[in-house]
């Protein structure tokens, strides 16, 4: 395809990915009820990483073994992200988990702060700000108090904010698609581990049709096209724009949860949800998108 119809295709590609991504939501909440959280994890990401490791199989060629111990670190990383959201939203409510979740582009800056010096504007303290009140209309009860569900999903944000910080440093000057299979791949044999030693699992229940049909969405959708997609999406996007689609997965995630799964909604709950969208959006865009080009 030629350059002009890959960035007409990019910002659709982008919407899809974050469509598929909001719904996964509902279906791992669904799938919990039959699959324990290390198995669903494992099971995912076994059959993840296959298939996108034949997504880029012109790649293959440049595969060095620095790609392990890279791919190997932001792999645990990743895990975490995937075991503390999995493990929240086995309490908390599927729209709860998907909004928590995105507070993860808020966290970014600050970690990169401790870590790395780089101190964060203004935009990023204000965000921290309007989303963590956000997030105090969503999770606290009325004796102040944050349920586990909600804590374990906060946890998960914290993961996934490392882990974007250590893909953007380990994954500096190689094949992002290569980097990506072996932090698949290790996410699916740490998933195996804890599964194995702490988990049983009747594997036959994967042959029931209301487990069998999450499960291939969650393996096939939301793990490896939305992969491709959020990908081939950001490399022929603007990065400000790129951004806001992509923080829509959170209010595709509420909006499903709440038709097909009967979440609740109220007014309580819209006021966090809307406080964290725009910290979200002040932290990844600065509101670049209202400002005028010169």
């Amino acid at each position: 395809m030629t350059d002009k119809t890959m960035k007409v295709l990019a910002k659709p590609m982008l919407f899809a990915a974050a469509f598929f991504w909001g719904a996964s939501f509902m279906l791992m909440k669904g799938a919990l009820d039959n699959i324990p959280t290390g198995h669903l994890i494992a099971i995912r990401f076994t059959i993840g990483t296959p298939l996108v490791a034949l997504m880029s199989w012109r790649h293959w060629k440049d595969f060095s073994p620095g790609y392990l111990w890279r791919g190997g670190a932001a792999g645990v990383l990743l895990f975490g992200v995937y075991w503390a959201q999995t493990v929240g939203l086995e309490t908390t409510t599927a729209s709860n988990n998907a909004f928590l979740s995105a507070v993860y582009c808020v966290i970014v800056p600050f970690l990169s702060w401790l870590l790395f010096q780089e101190r964060p504007d203004g935009f990023n303290v204000a965000a921290a700000l309007i989303c963590l009140t956000g997030v105090g209309f969503v999770s606290l009860t009325q004796a102040l108090t944050i349920s586990a569900g909600d804590g374990f999903t906060l946890l998960g944000a914290v993961f996934c904010a490392a882990n974007i910080i250590a893909v953007a440093r380990l994954g500096r000057g190689k094949d992002v698609m290569l980097f990506t299979v072996v932090q698949l791949a290790t996410v699916a044999l740490c998933a195996w581990a804890l599964a194995l030693i702490t988990e049983t699992f009747d594997f036959s229940t994967l042959a029931r049709t209301e487990v069998l049909l999450p499960m291939a969405y969650l393996c096939v959708m939301a793990t490896s096209v939305c992969l491709v997609l959020m990908n081939v999406g950001l490399v022929w996007s603007e990065p400000a724009p790129a951004a806001v689609i992509l923080s829509l997965e959170a209010v595709f995630g509420v909006a499903l949860a709440v038709i097909f799964y009967g979440d609740p909604l109220t007014p309580r709950l819209l006021v966090g949800f809307t406080l964290i969208f725009i910290g979200v959006l002040c932290s990844e865009t600065k509101f670049s998108f209202l400002r005028k080009r010169p």
